[in-house]
């Protein structure tokens, strides 16, 4: 197991000042490379061997001072000595190696100062050895980690997407609408694209407006309405009389230009924005950009509620290269030096299929197709390196007519055809520069098969059966349960066959069902998804939800997955979703490939593993269903109370609870202290009106508290839901009452993920909790010391629901299920409670900082670090004597654990 990068970083730290008076390079380097590979918790005998023989350049023998064939070589030096020698000497090293020895990474050092060079990216890096711990993740690939960066394509032309908005608004706007105006669209689109591509003559299309029709506009609608017409005639089929630069435009076919739809009638500022759209350089926009184009097209809430997203090509990056393309260059580079191994990879190539069932405009199947035809391309170079090419047409194998899609909407369905064939096109011109000769594919005989329709009710194997396809991909509508419209809601009841429970679920699970029912009989073709979700779907009670019938039902495998990051498009206003990209199958594979994220935002560092289960971690398939009481003999944890008062019973602070007072001072014994969450974490109480055992001759002593009470009943008989109006016959009370009458321990509900514990706290009864608060009343030391613990912490972070990123704690699903030790002695308990008791009066002693800045990682004391350490230590002692290295070990046992306690009930025993 790789360790975590805090327990690398603390390694590197004892490293550096273990090896700070090191000098000597050859009494010391040996044992000074066993323990810099120990710091990443790999055994240097594994992977590399010192002293190395090997032939430089000029025929002598040489020898590396450290060789790991394939990744590294180090060079070492006594200290003061050249690095920029040892450099230039471990390059000289390569050459006498094989090519597949040939390393990725150079390291060189004097002990106490380090070179690093990335050979692949031209990187280079210089430290020295005091700062090591802040270089570590330039090492990650000793321990396993491999940065991989997905690199962004130039940002979309944003004028072009204006420009296209713009002249849809003024066609709108002169009555033209509908399918009509988003065929009219599609066609400019494409003919824009080709008059800069060399489909057609470079700026025909822009002359023939500028030529042929009036200032005023008033004669383009039927200029480009024979033009439309033109190009889908055969140039033998045309008029002999038809004006002769309509006759010098291709004929283009592929049913784009073959439906007849009404003129356009146009004026001047719209032949303007024609003309200004055909003035841009149109080959140099990526078909990424059709989807934000047409974003700035459609109407937002239609687009929305359509599901029509658009996806960044280095999102899709993230999804198509585990799924399919990183595989595929691996098999190519093993076959490639082989004539007849390498054809038949063609032809592997040419017979590969994908569906995307919910498209959108088309970007992952473009990128994809484009990806696809890159690689052919370094196929033919391969096959043709010593041949001369006369005819490209008889090499092109790749053809868009490979690609699938499902979208509900017929316009963005329509732009994917048209963005496929433009890539293709793209792609020609690409091999046409690679082997000297033009090529085009005109006309089009092939296409993409986009169906328009609800991919939640259309029957996949009608698009594509399921024996001819390979691959499933995509970016399906998210929507959680509160955003759902009624068509969407009975999508999930279609779906889940009427599955009860399944209204919490986010709309996009639809798509996993959907793909599990088409996989499901048909264990002999291996078909592989892979989809951008909310990351909701893998945590907390949509967990069970919608896994526990995938794997158990449907015997589907993730292959891979993407943690939690945060997704964000090259569309105007660019969304920031967390989401996770799972790649899963209904048949199991010996490794699989997990993404980690140590930065949100940042790139993933990838590991191999045994197995990926639905909370995206390395373990076990094991599914943490709510429970409504715990699994261990621990004291139960109750929700907060909740008002719904319509803000009547609240004060928002001490000021407008005293203003009150001043003019109902007999309400004082009513008036209690009151927090949320957010009030709990950072020190600040609200107050209410707490008029659970008050009299009714009380209550009309106290006429501005009646007339608050009086305020909750009209708000909660104007609600919607039932349940509250219901509640309005008790006006007085919280709608649900847990206030326990002891002191309980408090935890909020919503928590950073960026701290190292959630904090909580001892509170008295008299603090009302909100339902933002959990509540543990009568805890002891020993349970606040295990709930405040890095196990409990590992545990939480692991089986979750996240708002955001943020932990959404609960008790059915996080506390309830909480493996707690097997009967600790009582020797470890008293040493649990100890040190609890020991954090709790630290805490105490920085009586101006709110617990969000003593859990703040910038700003923790470190007395409080260190005393939070050492009960983690007490707390580990509890479940077992040998330490936890890493938060792996930790969630492992604790799965196992978990394991243990709830098969007994599962089975019926107890």
């Amino acid at each position: 197991m790789a360790l975590s990068w805090n327990e690398i970083k603390d390694r590197a730290l004892k490293f550096s000042k273990e090896w700070e008076d090191a000098k000597s390079e050859q009494s010391d380097k040996q044992t000074f490379w066993n323990d810099f590979f120990d710091v990443f918790g790999i055994s240097r005998r594994r992977v590399a061997t010192f002293e190395q023989q090997v032939e430089k350049l000029d025929k002598n023998k040489g020898f590396i001072d450290l060789f790991w064939p394939g990744q590294l070589v180090a060079e070492h030096k006594s200290l003061g000595k050249s690095l920029d020698k040892a450099f230039k000497q471990a390059v000289d090293y390569t050459f006498g190696l094989s090519e597949h020895e040939v390393p990725r990474y150079i390291i060189t050092s004097d002990f106490q100062h380090f070179k690093f060079y990335d050979l692949e990216e031209g990187d280079e890096q210089e430290f020295e050895l005091k700062d090591f711990h802040k270089y570590i993740k330039l090492f990650g690939f000793i321990a396993g980690y491999q940065k991989r960066e997905f690199k962004e394509q130039d940002p979309v032309n944003i004028e072009a997407a204006e420009l296209m908005g713009k002249l849809h608004d003024e066609l709108q706007e002169s009555g033209y609408t509908g399918h009509n105006l988003e065929m009219y669209l599609v066609r400019l689109l494409f003919c824009l694209f080709a008059d800069d591509t060399g489909i057609f003559e470079r700026d025909i299309f822009k002359e023939y407006i500028e030529l042929k029709t009036k200032e005023d506009g008033s004669d383009l609608g039927s200029a480009l309405a024979q033009f439309f017409q033109v190009l889908n005639e055969p140039k033998e089929s045309r008029l002999k009389t038809l004006d002769e630069q309509l006759r010098a435009f291709p004929y283009v076919n592929g049913k784009l230009f073959e439906e007849a739809i009404p003129i356009a009638a146009f004026n001047s500022e719209m032949r303007n924005i024609i003309l200004e759209c055909s003035g841009l350089n149109w080959g140099k926009i990526s078909p990424a950009i059709f989807g934000s184009l047409f974003q700035s097209v459609m109407d937002p809430e239609q687009r929305r509620n359509l599901g029509a997203h658009y996806t960044s090509e280095k999102n899709i990056q993230k999804l198509i290269n585990p799924l399919f393309l990183d595989e595929l260059k691996e098999e190519f580079e093993k076959v490639k030096g082989n004539s007849k191994k390498l054809k038949e990879f063609h032809k592997k190539l040419a017979e590969l299929t994908f569906l995307d069932p919910a498209c959108g405009c088309g970007n992952f199947l473009v990128i994809t197709y484009r990806e696809l035809r890159l690689l052919e391309l370094e196929v033919l170079k391969a096959l043709y390196k010593n041949q001369q090419v006369t005819a490209i047409e008889a090499i092109v194998n790749v053809d868009v007519d490979q690609f699938y899609g499902i979208e509900y909407d017929e316009w963005p369905a329509r732009i994917a055809e048209v963005a496929l064939w433009l890539m293709d096109h793209q792609m020609n011109l690409a091999v046409s520069e690679a082997f000297g000769l033009y090529y085009a594919r005109l006309p089009l005989k092939k296409s993409a098969t986009i169906v328009y329709g609800n991919a939640l009710r259309i029957k996949w194997e009608d698009v594509i059966p399921q024996e001819k396809l390979n691959f499933i991909l995509g970016n399906p509508p998210f929507s959680g349960h509160h955003y759902q419209s009624e068509e969407q809601k009975e999508d999930m009841d279609l779906v889940f066959r009427g599955k009860k429970g399944i209204k919490v679920l986010d709309y996009v699970s639809c798509w996993y069902m959907k793909t599990a029912h088409y996989l499901e009989g048909k264990k002999n073709k291996k078909i592989v998804a892979a989809f951008v979700s909310t990351n909701s779907i893998v945590q907390g009670e949509q967990v069970a939800l919608l896994w526990s019938d995938l794997i158990k039902k449907y015997n589907i495998k993730i292959h891979f997955a993407h943690q939690t990051f945060k997704w964000r498009n090259a569309a105007k206003g660019v969304a920031g979703v967390h989401v996770v990209i799972v790649g899963f199958s209904n048949y199991d594979v010996s490794t699989k490939t997990l993404y980690e994220y140590n930065e949100i935002d940042g790139d993933p560092l990838s590991r191999k593993v045994k197995n990926i289960n639905p909370y995206l971690i390395e373990g076990p398939d094991l599914i943490i269903s709510n429970m409504s009481n715990p699994i261990c003999d621990v004291p139960r944890m109750i929700w907060g109370n909740k008002p719904t008062d319509g803000g009547h019973l609240l004060f928002s602070d001490k000021k407008e609870r005293d203003e009150f007072l001043q003019v109902e001072p007999a309400a004082e014994p009513w008036v209690r202290p009151y927090i949320s969450g957010r009030d709990f974490l950072n020190n600040h109480y609200r107050y209410c009106l707490w008029l659970k055992d008050i009299s009714p001759s009380e209550l009309r002593k106290l006429p501005h508290v009646l007339k608050r009470v009086k305020a909750v009943k009209q708000s909660r008989l104007s609600s919607k839901a039932a349940i509250t109006r219901k509640k309005a016959q008790t006006p007085t009370l919280f709608v649900q009452i847990a206030q326990p009458d002891t002191k309980y321990v408090a935890i909020p509900e919503v928590s950073s993920e960026n701290r190292i514990y959630i904090p909580m706290a001892y509170m008295p009864s008299k603090v009302i909790a909100s339902n933002k608060i959990q509540m543990v009343p009568n805890a002891s030391s020993y349970v606040f010391g295990v709930l405040t613990s890095l196990m409990h912490m590992v545990w939480t972070k692991s089986v979750c629901g996240r708002l955001e990123s943020r932990i959404s704690y609960s008790n059915t699903i996080v506390y309830n299920n909480f493996p707690w030790p097997r009967e600790p002695s009582t020797k470890n308990k008293k040493l649990v409670e100890k040190r609890a008791q020991k954090v709790i009066d630290i805490r105490a002693e920085f009586k101006d900082s709110s617990l969000a800045d003593l859990y703040d990682p910038l700003t923790m004391p470190p007395k409080l670090v260190k005393a939070h350490q050492k009960l983690d230590k007490a707390v580990d002692l509890c479940y077992r004597p040998q330490p936890f290295t890493t938060e792996t070990n930790r969630i492992e046992f604790l799965f196992e654990l978990y394991k243990e306690y709830t098969e007994p009930l599962l089975n019926g025993k107890k």
